[in-house]
């Protein structure tokens, strides 16, 4: 199942267009992303089934994030040993998580005003949690998700790296800094939900390549790890990570300007675009 929200409504996507799940489902299901994410395991049921012939056509960049109010959203730093090697450490022996406060999250198409400072990039694959859970084992992992979806844990580094230790959670919270989207695509839909290809460019300049086989921490691993600390909840989102190449660790450092377009890509579930000012 590939699902996402429109005009703040839960919808189920597919190659006829979209259907609204609540409007589709006569009022049996809720139409909220947040209460239908707790009854995911109905909404999958009724999509598997669901008569397609009213389906709408709709513009992708009239999508919102897929989950445009999750209640946490966790990040996880140096989770790919090409990363880490360029940040100038050594692969982390447990995932080292911080936060992204939720008002940053924001859907796959937008406009972000630049703040003061050296805004960069991350793309990162984000896990989207279903019926969520606590202390879940690796083994459970997928079970308690909704899907994969593509965003970018966009930072920025004066504010992340000010103070000994750092604080990274502000510098990766300005509006608009966690883009999410297009849409949610659910474990069953992919062959391998363990090795999903991603890619950002800027200005049609390639920046970011990776596969998420290539994690230090997998995803089943982040999902238990968290968990042992936080009850994951319907509709959280897990930043799993980024590759190496990014704008700070460049000779010389680059970052985001007013003007450039930043566009990611992600097998299976989509592209992403934020265009900067």
């Amino acid at each position: 199942m590939r699902f996402g929200c429109r005009h703040g409504r839960f919808v189920l996507v597919g190659h006829a267009g979209v259907l609204d799940l609540a409007d589709a489902s006569g009022g049996a299901l809720p139409s909220d992303p947040l209460e239908a994410l707790a009854r995911l395991g109905e909404a999958r049921s009724f999509a598997a089934t669901a008569d397609w012939t009213d389906a709408g056509p709709y513009d992708p960049a009239e999508l919102d994030a897929p989950v445009p109010r999750p209640r946490q959203v966790f990040a996880v730093a140096l989770n790919y040993r090409p990363h880490a090697a360029e940040a100038g450490f050594s692969p982390p022996a447990q995932p080292l998580v911080f936060t992204k406060f939720p008002s940053c999250i924001t859907g796959p198409d937008v406009d972000v005003t630049l703040p003061p400072g050296n805004v960069d990039w991350e793309i990162e694959v984000v896990a989207v949690v279903g019926a969520g859970g606590f202390r879940l084992d690796r083994d459970g992992a997928w079970a308690a998700l909704a899907g994969l979806t593509l965003g970018q844990d966009l930072s920025e580094r004066q504010v992340q790296l000010a103070g000994t230790p750092p604080q990274f959670s502000l510098g990766k919270s300005f509006p608009g800094f966690g883009p999410t989207g297009p849409v949610v695509v659910t474990p069953d839909e992919l062959a391998d939900p363990d090795d999903i290809g991603f890619e950002s460019l800027v200005d049609g300049e390639p920046l970011q390549r990776g596969r998420t086989s290539e994690m230090i921490f997998p995803v089943p691993d982040l999902v238990e790890y968290i968990s042992s600390v936080c009850p994951l909840l319907p509709g959280d989102l897990i930043f799993t990570g980024t590759p190496a190449g990014v704008g700070n660790r460049m000779q010389p450092p680059r970052f985001l300007a007013p003007g450039q377009t930043l566009v990611s890509r992600m097998e299976h579930v989509g592209e992403i675009r934020q265009r900067f000012h």
